[in-house]
């Protein structure tokens, strides 16, 4: 438990959450297909082949069954993209409960 005044681990997690912008979709990761590559079911009712980018291979672990932030691409923006940002346990049940992931399930 936290000392008074200051924040739990679980406040400090939700104040960190990016919400989805402009053409940003929310998605889980159905598939690791090498190659920094993996396949993503979207928000939206596409299913992409996203590229993992340096700056978040170097940080972040990616499995199956994460919610990851995805950017699709300006071309075949139906079928491909790029993973932003991947969401803790915390994280994706608050996005749940405040109505952002609607189509698809969180294991």
């Amino acid at each position: 438990m936290a000392k008074e005044g200051q924040l739990t681990q679980e406040e400090i997690e939700i104040r960190k959450i990016i919400i989805p912008k402009d053409k940003q979709v929310l998605g889980v990761i159905e598939q690791m297909l090498g190659g920094d590559r993996v396949k993503v079911r979207c928000d939206d009712g596409n299913e992409r082949v996203c590229r993992i980018p340096g700056r978040v291979r170097k940080r972040i672990w990616l499995n199956v069954g994460d919610l990851v932030l995805v950017e699709p691409w300006v071309v075949q923006s139906s079928e491909r993209g790029d993973v932003i940002f991947k969401y803790t346990t915390t994280q994706a049940n608050w996005l749940k409960r405040k109505g952002y992931v609607k189509h698809i399930s969180i294991e």
